[in-house]
């Protein structure tokens, strides 16, 4: 694939992921990340926000557990510098407090303070800004799912498909403008059949896997599907998230 249809991830002198998944992530995508708790998810989405703003791209980070004080914490603490990208506006990071309500609204406040907590997945559609950067990535997607109380009620109707049909449209309108949207999902917090339809739909799917060798957890991307790749893009990626370090591929994997 030509590099003009990749969306680089950058930092080749730092850490070696752009190479490793063939150049970067493919143009107009759907990419899914699933973990366990821990398994590295942020760190992941960190380093793929903190890349592409560094190649010129715009992102737009959606958080579920970070404040903007904590992200640029966690940056930091991963050696991403981030202040800039966020003064220049390439990066636009946002917090959804999905449990209680109180973290920074996607849309304006309604005046029934009960009916603006629900339906999370059509304010997150309507919050037009969100979506118009290159990228958009959030962290974490499982969360919106089991917070919004019309997508739970058709869970427990086993609409499971219906539930997730109008946002997958969405995204579809949305990758079919040349944008990515990066989802990372703990898929022990979601029925497996809620989760299926944003698996069968994505471009990308990796899977983070932990093994424990000795007093050692060991990492791996575990690639799934990669359309649309550059390059070759292995089975299996190893790596570690360091302090002061961030990302680092590791040159062993375990199976």
């Amino acid at each position: 694939m030509s590099q003009d249809n990749l969306y680089s991830l950058g930092l080749e002198d730092h850490d070696r992921l752009n190479h490793e998944l063939g150049g970067g992530v493919p143009r107009g995508s759907i990419v899914l990340i699933e973990g366990d708790y821990g398994a590295g998810k942020s760190a992941i989405s960190q380093r793929f926000s903190y890349g592409l703003c560094e190649t010129d791209h715009s992102v737009t980070l959606l958080s579920t557990e970070l404040t903007i004080g904590g992200f640029i914490d966690q940056m930091h603490s991963l050696s991403y510098g981030i202040e800039d990208h966020l003064l220049d506006e390439r990066l636009l990071f946002l917090h959804a407090d999905v449990d209680t309500g109180s973290g920074r609204r996607l849309t304006k406040p309604d005046e029934d303070e009960e009916g603006n907590r629900k339906e999370l997945l059509n304010r997150l559609m309507n919050a037009e800004a969100m979506w118009n950067a290159d990228v958009v990535v959030i962290d974490t997607f499982d969360a919106i799912l089991r917070n919004d109380p019309m997508f739970e009620a058709l869970i427990r109707q086993n609409e499971e498909r219906q539930a997730a049909l109008e946002i997958i449209s969405f995204f579809r309108d949305l990758v079919s403008q040349g944008k990515v949207i990066v989802l990372t999902v703990d898929p022990s917090t979601v029925d497996e059949e809620a989760i299926g339809p944003f698996r069968a739909i994505a471009d990308v799917f990796m899977e983070l896997q932990m093994v424990e060798v000795g007093n050692d957890v060991r990492r791996n991307i575990s690639v799934k599907r990669f359309a649309g790749m550059g390059e070759q893009v292995g089975d299996t990626i190893g790596f570690s998230v360091r302090a002061d370090a961030g990302i680092v591929i590791e040159s062993r994997s375990v199976a």
